[in-house]
């Protein structure tokens, strides 16, 4: 047994390459399927889990904060840890945590009634988009253009049913220069950062955006770097958007949403920064 580990329940192209960069740097690692792990809160437990430090790659949001919750109770440093998976796995969470800290995100409103949520979306002002709280690669993400449009998606997601939908997370639709941009973060330093560019309105790579390089400027990275300190995050990636005409310290960048679990597949040739080996290094500090 290691003192490190790595937590997966998939291995994608990313946990390959973070594989390949703990290999090169020498460190022995566990490689723990997360399906398979079992955990008692005893003293036999406390005999299983013999790690140091892991880094929680679970594809299942779900399934990797029950896991990091369960090795925090051992006294496993978790990266991230739970309370960061909880805000930066909620939308929600996430902004009214930035929102105390100062930092810039589009206008955002919450409603817990359609009703309530028709109203909220006509004060805010069409176009708006209407996104699930917890979800990632841009499902059930929906632009509401008119009335028309808010009506029958509120109807849709009153009859569905269920806790999720009953919770209407409202932004106004940033009139961005068809791209997004994600900085990844990694130890309180932006690392790196791409554009994301696509003709759709969502700019997402898992719904075929095109990834180039991204210049880090001085106003980026300090951005970055407060977002991800603002929900604890170890290693982010954080989600931006350049919004024409507004004026804030960092040139109108505001942020999107932070991801806890990073994908990064597509930002090592893009950026020229091997992030997979940097994120091992970070942990392998965290051993000392």
């Amino acid at each position: 047994m290691a003192d490190l580990a790595v937590i997966y329940d998939r291995i994608r192209p990313d946990e390959k390459m973070l594989f390949e960069a703990l290999d090169d740097l020498g460190v022995p690692y566990d490689k723990v399927y997360a399906p398979h792990l079992t955990l008692t809160f005893d003293d036999q437990g406390a005999q299983q889990v013999p790690w140091k430090v892991a880094i929680e790659r679970c594809v299942s949001q779900s399934r990797g904060h029950a896991v990091t919750r369960a090795l925090e109770a051992f006294g496993v440093h978790v990266i991230n840890p739970a309370h960061v998976i909880e805000l930066c796995g909620d939308k929600l969470a996430t902004n009214a945590r930035l929102h105390a800290h100062g930092l810039p995100t589009p206008r955002t409103g919450v409603a817990f009634d359609g009703d309530a949520a028709l109203q909220l979306i006509e004060n805010l002002g069409y176009p708006v988009v209407l996104k699930p709280t917890v979800g990632s690669w841009g499902r059930m993400v929906s632009r509401l253009n008119d009335r028309h449009a808010a009506e029958a998606v509120i109807e849709h997601k009153e009859v569905l049913g269920g806790p999720q939908h009953g919770i209407f997370y409202v932004q106004e639709l940033i009139d961005k220069p068809g791209r997004d941009i994600r900085a990844f973060v990694v130890g309180g330093q932006c690392i790196g950062a791409i554009y994301r560019t696509s003709e759709h309105w969502i700019t997402n790579t898992a719904r075929g955006a095109r990834a180039t390089n991204c210049p880090v400027t001085p106003k980026l990275a300090d951005l970055a770097v407060k977002a991800a300190a603002a929900v604890e995050g170890e290693i982010v990636a954080i989600d931006l958007v350049e919004a024409p005409g507004r004026q804030n310290e960092w040139g109108g960048l505001v942020i999107i949403e932070i991801n806890h679990t990073m994908e990064f597949k597509n930002s090592v040739a893009t950026t020229g920064v091997n992030i997979p080996r940097l994120m091992a290094e970070h942990a392998i500090r965290l051993l000392v």
